[in-house]
């Protein structure tokens, strides 16, 4: 059996019967009933997918997974291609929003490369899991074999088992690859069946023309490569890119492993789709951290049935939104540990 059937094998539905005794035992607490709202789900979300009510604290980490896509030819980005190479130097040197956000939220940071064109120098703040030196321009073909959508998927597969080994239980999302909105719009479109102008942004901030040349290059990909709809790897393999595929295997390990995976914006919601279309029930292990201005984002957590945490008007992506969502999470759990219940407090409970 591959890793890839072994995990999709693995992963079970979290327990609602651990959220519902988890929402029971939130309602003893000194407040009116479900006073904190979402945190409160949120608690009972966690508890249920790690299969207790007494969940302990969080050991977190988040994953940035870097690589290049062909499509950027096209001149879909305002940025050149290399700066995903130079954005991955600057999270391995600490220079980055994430390596600031990530420290705030008390969260390791791990970056991998799964394919950026120019290999990176020897860094060992960087792993290599290149699958290759970029995807192909997916204007004129596939963006990968299917055999190298596969390798991404079980690359990430492979750190999420690693780093569960390791005593991880909270993991969030991150990438960088210049391009990668196009190939998040393209799987956008075809997973949600949405059309190409409903779920494609501006990313790093192109103008009308720009605009305009991607919603063209998405609509040509699609048409050039008739992704099936109903085989997410084939969508994957055409449309997508490493670090898409990776982020997907990622989650597919996290579920397997019993850990909730707090997804960044819409590129790692695209991922996220991709993961939930190959195994259903690894949705109950998501956590929308936030809710991205970039357009195609709404259809994606629709799809997901995801409710984010946060909208701050966030469009960076690296697993920044991840990062401010992970503290919400220890708060609630904060919450489900330590706070006083209304007999041991010697307060009040309502009547009845």
């Amino acid at each position: 059996m591959t890793a890839l059937a072994a995990t999709l094998a693995q992963i079970r539905a979290p327990d609602p019967r651990i959220a519902e005794a988890t929402q029971q035992l939130l309602d003893a607490k000194t407040k009116p009933r479900r006073s904190l709202g979402r945190l409160e789900d949120l608690a009972c979300r966690v508890a249920a997918i790690r299969g207790s009510t007494a969940p302990a604290p969080l050991h977190k980490a988040i994953v940035v997974m870097g690589a290049d896509h062909g499509v950027a030819a096209e001149g879909v980005s305002a940025f050149p291609q290399e700066v995903t190479r130079q954005m991955l130097l600057n999270f391995a040197r600490g220079g980055a929003a994430i390596n600031v956000l990530a420290r705030h939220a008390g969260a390791r940071l791990v970056v991998a490369d799964l394919g950026v064109v120019e290999a990176l120098p020897d860094e060992p703040e960087i792993r290599a899991d290149r699958i290759g030196p970029g995807t192909r321009n997916f204007a004129h073909g596939p963006a990968m074999t299917r055999g190298e959508a596969i390798a991404g998927l079980e690359a990430g597969i492979a750190i999420a088992r690693e780093l569960a080994g390791a005593g991880v239980t909270l993991l969030g999302t991150g990438e960088m690859g210049i391009g990668n909105t196009t190939a998040a719009s393209a799987l956008a479109a075809v997973l949600t069946g949405a059309p190409p102008e409903e779920v494609t942004g501006r990313g790093t901030g192109i103008g009308d023309d720009g605009l305009a040349r991607k919603l063209a290059v998405i609509r040509q990909a699609i048409a050039v490569n008739r992704p099936d709809p109903e085989d997410p790897i084939d969508v994957l393999g055409k449309l997508g890119g490493f670090e898409i595929a990776g982020l997907a295997g990622l989650i597919l390990g996290g579920a397997a492993a019993g850990i909730p995976i707090v997804v960044d914006g819409f590129i790692c919601g695209a991922a996220a789709l991709v993961a939930i279309r190959l195994a259903p029930r690894a949705a109950g292990y998501l956590v929308g951290s936030h809710r991205s201005v970039e357009i195609g984002h709404r259809r994606v957590l629709a799809a997901l049935g995801v409710e984010p945490l946060l909208d701050l008007e966030l469009r960076l992506g690296e697993g920044t939104g991840a990062a401010l969502a992970m503290p919400l999470v220890d708060a609630a759990l904060g919450i489900l540990r330590d706070m006083a219940t209304f007999a041991a407090a010697g307060v009040s409970d309502r009547d009845g």
